[in-house]
């Protein structure tokens, strides 16, 4: 494989990871500023409101981890097989 694929490759990797990071960064907003604190004694409407909004980022949150972790994986090997294929 030439560096100019391999050099390719781990772009598409680091996109990835940085997309990833982003989308864990809008979860944990969504969980923590967005729905914040439950109301105590709240309407139908703000109950359902924050509900939305504590799945919206509970889902979020959840995906943007597994996407940052997975594609952290994939470019540790990626380095482990091109040290391995160089020697």
């Amino acid at each position: 494989m030439n560096e100019k694929t391999k050099t390719i490759l781990c772009s598409i990797v680091n996109a990835f990871i940085i997309a990833g990071i982003i989308i864990l960064f809008i979860g944990i907003y969504y969980a923590m500023i967005k729905a914040g604190i439950p109301y105590q004694d709240p309407p139908l409407e703000l109950q359902m409101q924050y509900e939305i909004n504590a799945g919206i980022g509970s889902v979020l949150t959840g995906s943007g981890f597994k996407i940052a972790v997975f594609n952290c994986i994939i470019r540790v090997v990626l380095n482990l097989v091109w040290k391995m294929k160089s020697k």
